[in-house]
């Protein structure tokens, strides 16, 4: 019965869009997330015949929806749109004004008056992985797996020259995790290479690695990694033909229709022994880029080392720190910079210690301030 009512709203849908009558000086536009679904004869000519993709923004259009939603935002001098759009490849419009709206809320609770980078960082990590659990109570153990887990992302992120770099690394516990590094691509890329993709994949699987060879033991926080690093391996495998012993073929594909809660499922359109050779590669895969990453890790074990100290002394590093670490051996200093920072800023931060009988008033104004910074819609 449903399925009788989809055809007939789809058939009257025709009619009206090229019927018999004639339809002058009217446009029809329709949007859609799941173009994979239509009905073919939608998009017959006459019909729905001019398909325009609106992708995911890249770096120059993150930067301009950026400076859209910071219009009426009091950002501080020292804000680099330019910066937090390279720290969120993938992220849509809505993704970068809810950072925004989340950066003028974590400003409006340290009590200042402009958006600095500061509360960007703050609000980008929130985004991406949920907000920091500095109350948690981790052990000395525990604290030094997540340290040395990260270190290992790091360390081949910077000795790979395709692997994705990492921006940002932090053994602060967010969300669900005990720590966590942003590993971005250099730059935005549409298609990548075999090697790009090896390297990606040796990179997801060096925290792991890190583990093994500091601990002589593995934990469960690298569960996420694997299950991107096989996941990559998959598609490398069965969608992108890069399998020397499958050769340059495309195994498995769509079928049906998404109907009242129905799904895609993939048709396996290859034998049982394909399949097996499919796994097998899969597995070979994984494991040269394992095996790869130990050998990294156990070549750049000093690095290693001192990125983890590192961490557990800062609990967070940058890009900048992360290079000069690597290339110097201690963090830089930073001392002149902050002082200034702080003199040249003193006057947006307002430090006040309540009475019992003003708190009432100290959560108005707090109120009041969030309400003048959170993201309204510009008056003509």
């Amino acid at each position: 019965g449903g399925h009788d009512e989809r055809e007939q709203t789809l058939n009257q849908l025709l009619v009206e869009m090229d019927g018999f009558g004639v339809n002058e000086g009217i446009i029809i536009v329709a949007a859609t997330n799941r173009p994979d679904i239509l009905d073919p004869a939608l998009l017959r000519p006459g019909r729905f015949d001019r398909q325009i993709t609106v992708d995911r923004p890249d770096v120059t259009g993150r930067e301009a929806v950026l400076k859209v939603h910071a219009r009426n935002k009091p950002l501080d001098e020292s804000v680099n749109l330019k910066a937090i759009a390279a720290r969120t490849p993938g992220f849509s419009g809505a993704d970068l004004e809810n950072l925004l709206n989340e950066a003028a809320l974590v400003a409006a609770r340290r009590n200042k008056k402009k958006v600095d980078m500061l509360d960007l960082d703050e609000a980008t990590d929130r985004v991406i992985a949920g907000p920091a659990k500095k109350s948690r109570v981790i052990s000395k153990k525990e604290r030094n797996i997540v340290a040395f887990h990260e270190g290992g992302h790091v360390i081949v992120g910077v000795v790979l020259d395709e692997a994705e770099m990492v921006h940002k690394v932090t053994i602060v516990p967010r969300g669900q995790a005990g720590g966590y590094a942003v590993m971005l691509p250099k730059e935005d890329r549409y298609f990548m290479t075999k090697p790009e993709l090896l390297d990606k994949i040796t990179g997801l699987l060096g925290g792991r690695v890190a583990e093994e060879i500091v601990f002589g033991e593995v934990s469960t926080g690298a569960h996420n990694d694997f299950q991107r690093a096989t996941g990559i391996a998959r598609k490398m495998v069965t969608e992108f033909g890069m399998s020397d012993k499958l050769g340059p073929l495309q195994f498995g594909q769509a079928q049906g229709q998404v109907f009242l809660g129905r799904d895609f499922n993939n048709e396996q359109n290859y034998s049982d022994a394909i399949s097996y050779e499919i796994d097998l590669e899969i597995q070979r895969i994984i494991k040269e880029c394992y095996e790869r990453a130990r050998n990294l890790l156990t070549e750049h074990r000093d690095k290693l080392d001192l990125i983890a100290n590192t961490l557990l002394e800062v609990e967070t590093l940058d890009a900048e720190q992360i290079k000069h670490l690597v290339d110097h051996g201690r963090l830089p200093d930073r001392p002149v910079s902050i002082a200034k920072d702080s003199d040249t800023k003193g006057e947006d931060v307002k430090v006040t210690i309540n009475t019992k009988k003003d708190e009432n008033l100290a959560i108005e104004e707090t109120d009041q301030k969030v309400d003048s910074i959170i993201d309204e819609k510009p008056k003509d």
